[in-house]
């Protein structure tokens, strides 16, 4: 007689089991997609399933309604005391007694999916690298005498094929009152990536391990707190980098620890103290002990990675920009200065690319997935230091350029991180040359009814990265600013918002009495040598990929989210391409080191793609200083820009007289 057949849905995974099987031990079986923390013994509902009924056509089956077995006493008491949907059977208590077809509902599933709401909307498929284990461990015996950490690894090879794990001398230190208070029943956290414990628990631990992704920039640091069995999302925030007042770019912070005996061990301190800060003040939010965050995963450039690790990064700043390490890192929470963490916490570190493309581009190549797509695609992680990769499934190029703050809003006379109240989008109309805005924190723009109260509490403070773009961008296209980048005067332009700034001039955005909000002359040079910079690396790879055009463009980094590839475009910012074709991907690096953190397969993955990418050196590039030059004017002085100008028409105008001056003086 055949033994019953076992169809587990949605995986499709079939098997013939012999009749009193648990559903569980058949699911491990075929490799199901079935949770588990206590191991069977009915207390963390973690295996819910749902039986079928009836015909299945399709499968080729029929199931009677024995075919598992009748509901039992402890699915019984667990009912009573927490409640199973209707219909629901506990996958370790139920056997198999005839043909069934199983359903594994998404929360009983290990590795379920995470939809990402930003951006692409990609899924990521939960496979963290720590999991939860708990194990019945045997009691002292005088006559059998062994350690309370033998004997606990002893169950954790028994009850769940895990070996040779590694412990923490802080978690040793408190393993026998965990066995005693939880009558030997302790719940263990295993990295599986490390194969070692992270935390011990007495009894069944039901809240969630928590995970925290973080993306340390130049500017910023910004981070994520994971639910590790979901994926959710419990808190998000971030700070300024503290190193800021060591250098507002990464060559004045090399330079700082060449000029300054231990600037590099200041500059290190800074940084952790904020990232453990930074931990605390999540955990906080989310209502959950900082302690119960037993991963970090990091994502940042090469200085950034140097000095929170603890290495001088002078070698970064002079040829041929030498790592310390270019791998991934997999090291203890503490030693990185996460203290708040629990004590057996880990940080993983994703690898960097080179001396100047680090591990927040590699986690935009997780994020973006350029090798796994035919179209030619371009992708810009935009900030302090400009990350680019260039290619397809069959290659991929990267580089970095240095474009330094002006993005972020620094180096910009009314210039802010964004927050409320800073001025983020910007539109100008070209015929009477007047512009209105929106500000952070409100969906209304300054020409419409109530602006002014809806902004009352905020007021106007500043202009923060995306609202500068815009500005520029809408100033060359009403005819404000010229190709070169000069802001012409109230008479030639025709607006007495243009104002005059010394030998120069500002348009006012925005003024309330003594305040006011203008775009210099000298903002304008700082947006042009940053996008100069950004449009010459982006060159650069085109030219050792032997490309004219590229195909796609994926705008990342802290504002890509809130640029428009219109103003992008126009500045000359990124390539000409097909505006259709140029996407967000808001903080993709983020995004990457979530992936890292949720994935285990991410890693691997990752660690693996780096090793292919090839990496262009801007420094030493002999055309980089003639693509920049010509990058100068916006858009460009040579290309075309023909993508651009079928639907943007840009006014001929310019403002330069100096030499008309000149002759007179001459004459």
């Amino acid at each position: 007689m055949t033994d019953p057949l076992v169809i587990f849905m949605p995986s499709g995974k079939r098997g013939h089991f012999p009749s009193g099987t648990p559903v569980l031990q058949a699911a491990r079986a075929l490799g199901v997609d079935l949770d588990s923390v206590c191991g069977g013994r009915g207390i963390c509902s973690k295996c819910q399933v749902q039986p079928g009924s009836g015909s299945f056509p399709k499968l080729g089956v029929t199931v009677a309604p024995d075919a598992l077995s009748a509901v039992n006493a402890v699915e019984r008491r667990y009912d009573e005391k927490r409640g199973l949907k209707p219909g629901r059977r506990l996958g370790c208590q139920a056997t198999v007694q005839g043909d069934v077809v199983i359903d594994v509902p998404p929360e009983s599933q290990v590795h379920r999916q995470v939809v990402r709401k930003a951006a692409s909307g990609r899924a990521i498929v939960m496979d963290p690298a720590t999991r939860l284990h708990m194990v019945t461990v045997e009691e002292p015996d005088m006559d059998a005498p062994s350690g309370d950490l033998e004997r606990l690894r002893a169950a954790l090879a028994d009850q769940w094929d895990l070996r040779d794990l590694a412990v923490p001398l802080a978690l040793l230190r408190g393993l026998q009152a965990a066995l005693r208070k939880g009558g030997w029943q302790v719940t263990v956290a295993v990295n599986h990536d490390e194969n070692r414990i992270s935390a011990i628990w007495p009894g069944l631990r039901e809240a969630p391990v928590l995970g925290l992704a973080v993306d340390l920039g130049s500017t910023t640091i910004a981070a994520h707190l994971c639910d590790l069995s979901t994926g959710a999302v419990l808190a998000s925030g971030g700070v300024m980098n503290p190193q800021i007042r060591f250098g507002e770019d990464l060559m004045s912070r090399v330079s700082y620890a060449m000029m300054n005996t231990g600037g590099d061990v200041e500059m290190t301190a800074a940084v952790r103290e904020a990232l453990d800060r930074l931990a605390v003040e999540l955990a906080a939010e989310a209502g959950v002990p900082p302690g119960d965050i037993l991963e970090a995963v990091i994502v940042c450039n090469p200085v950034m990675h140097h000095l929170l690790i603890g290495v001088d990064p002078v070698e970064l700043g002079q040829a041929p920009f030498a790592l310390a390490t270019s791998d991934a890192l997999r090291l203890g929470a503490e030693e990185i200065g996460l203290a708040a963490l629990g004590p057996g916490a880990r940080a993983y570190i994703l690898p960097c690319i080179a001396g100047h493309v680090g591990a927040d581009a590699a986690a935009v190549a997780l994020s973006e997935a350029p090798d796994k797509t035919e179209a030619l695609t371009l992708i810009v992680d935009v900030g302090t230091n400009a990350e680019l990769l260039l290619g397809n499934r069959d290659r991929l190029l990267a580089c970095s350029s240095p474009t330094g703050p002006a993005f972020e809003g620094a180096q910009i006379s009314s210039g802010q991180r964004a927050a409320p109240g800073a001025i983020e989008r910007v539109e100008i109309d070209p015929a009477t040359k007047e512009p209105r805005f929106r500000v952070i924190g409100c969906d209304l723009w300054s020409d419409d009814p109530g602006f002014a109260a809806a902004t009352e509490g905020t007021g106007i403070t500043g202009i923060c990265g995306s609202g500068i773009i815009e500005a520029v961008a809408e100033m060359r296209m009403a005819g404000i600013v010229d190709a070169k980048g000069l802001i012409g005067s109230a008479a030639q332009v025709g607006t007495p918002r243009c104002v005059a700034e010394g030998r120069t001039h500002g348009y006012l955005l925005w003024e309330d009495g003594d305040r006011r909000i203008l775009v210099t002359q000298g903002d304008i040079r700082a947006i042009q040598l940053a996008k100069s910079a950004l449009y010459a690396g982006a060159r650069l790879l085109m030219d050792e990929a032997g490309v004219d055009g590229v195909e796609r463009v994926v705008l990342a980094g802290a504002f890509g989210a809130h640029i428009s590839p219109r103003h992008a475009m126009v500045l000359g910012m990124i390539p000409d391409a097909a505006l259709d074709h140029v996407t967000s991907a808001g903080n993709a690096a983020g995004h990457g080191a979530r992936m890292a953190l949720c994935n285990r397969a991410a890693r691997a993955h990752i660690e693996a793609l780096v090793r292919r990418i090839e990496k262009v050196e801007t420094a030493v590039a002999p055309r980089f200083q003639e693509h920049f030059v010509a990058a100068n004017a916006i858009p460009h002085a040579t290309d075309p820009f023909a993508h651009l100008a079928g639907t943007v028409t840009l006014p001929d105008v310019s403002f330069n007289t100096a030499n008309e001056g000149r002759k007179r003086r001459r004459r």
